[in-house]
């Protein structure tokens, strides 16, 4: 009785045969190829243009690298009290001097407040959005010591 071969097993036998054969066969002594002679080099085509991409990476990874500074009659952010998210306020002063407490959505000078970071205050008017830091104060940001009375 004559075994028929399915064409799988007969492909299958071919490419286990090569991968025996083929490794052996590349690593025989004797079989030194010499390297083609090398192309001459050609400018790339676009030679002189920047790449897309390579403009990406000469951007700062997070946002610029200086903070724009908010412009002068928005209000300035004196504090945040509250939790985040929850029932903080924003402490502010105005162009009029006075400090008054800001819910998200209430405005002050013109500026909406839209959110509140931990260390900063987040204003819009009309179409512009600034970020208004929390005074950074000398010495780490330490209160100062109580006076001793006397």
């Amino acid at each position: 009785m004559a075994v028929k071969l399915r064409p799988e097993w007969t492909a299958l036998a071919v490419v286990g045969a090569l991968a025996l054969v083929l490794p052996v066969a590349l690593l025989l002594p004797g079989r030194a190829d010499k390297a083609p002679a090398a192309a001459p080099m050609r400018a790339p085509i676009g030679a002189g243009t920047m790449p897309v991409l390579a403009r990406a990476y000469e951007r700062p990874l997070f946002g610029t690298a200086e903070p724009a500074a908010a412009p002068s009659d928005a209000p300035q952010l004196v504090g945040i009290v509250g939790r985040l998210n929850v029932d903080a306020v924003a402490l502010v002063k105005g162009s009029d001097g006075s400090t008054r407490t800001l819910r998200v959505g209430e405005s002050a000078d013109g500026w909406s407040l839209a959110s509140l970071a931990i260390d900063a205050a987040f204003f819009t008017r009309g179409n512009e959005r600034v970020r208004v830091p929390l005074p950074i104060e000398p010495g780490g940001g330490e209160a100062p010591p109580p006076a001793e009375p006397g």
